[in-house]
């Protein structure tokens, strides 16, 4: 009708799922982030999770927790669930798919490799997630393995890649992660980031309060969050 509409610069977005069961992520899943390591290529699919309650708006801010000096980025395009399954064969894969939106990935480097080297902390406190600015439906997206992925800090260009250089891509993910656990509609998936993440930089870039994180991939918008 065109009524009922208001400003977006009046309303404040929520993520577009904001309580899903799970946040299943994968470690090392673009070449160029594994040849900016130095490491092999996984075998198969590195699985880690976030909690729920790091999930935060698409331009929300970020807290900087007073635990870690070693905070970072990482843009990743994210897959939402839409159907039940387990088990699921991977040619079947994206008919479990909903749609696809963009998250940061944030980081406390510091803590991923404490704990035993176990990365969940380092990866789970609140804010940690930053996810939007919407769902963009599988069908909308005409090859989500052909999508330019970026992040900026501060209008600075820190990572530009592809979803080409995906090493496991969605269907061999759902399938994998269904292996082992049911998927419901609303888990999200987080695909891996691309290289140009802080830690890596020689020397390191680390954010610190007051910069600026934007994270943006092709058909899919973009997020901006300040660290705070």
């Amino acid at each position: 009708s065109g009524q009922h509409r208001v400003p977006r610069a009046t309303a404040q977005l929520l993520a577009p799922v904001g309580d899903p069961e799970k946040v299943i992520c994968v470690g090392l899943n673009y070449h160029d982030h594994c040849q900016e390591q130095g490491v092999k290529v996984p075998k198969e699919p590195i699985i880690f999770s976030k909690f729920p309650s790091a999930i935060t708006g698409p331009f929300d801010d970020i807290v900087h927790p007073e635990a870690t000096s070693e905070l970072d980025w990482e843009v990743e395009l994210a897959a939402v669930i839409g159907k039940k399954g387990r088990n699921i064969e991977e040619g079947a894969a994206l008919e479990h798919v909903l749609g696809f939106t963009v998250a940061n990935d944030v980081s406390a480097r510091d803590w991923q490799m404490r704990n035993g080297r176990q990365w969940l902390l380092g990866k789970t406190f609140d804010t940690f997630c930053p996810l939007g600015p919407a769902i963009v439906t599988r069908e909308a997206v005409a090859d989500v393995h052909n999508l330019w992925i970026r992040s900026s800090v501060n209008g600075h260009r820190m990572q530009d890649s592809n979803t080409c250089h995906l090493i496991f891509r969605v269907p061999t993910l759902v399938a994998w992660v269904s292996r082992f656990v049911t998927l419901v509609p609303g888990d999200i998936l987080l695909t891996g980031t691309p290289a140009g993440v802080g830690v890596f930089r020689k020397p390191p870039v680390f954010l610190k309060r007051g910069d600026e994180v934007q994270c943006e991939i092709e058909e899919l918008g973009t997020i901006c969050n300040r660290v705070v």
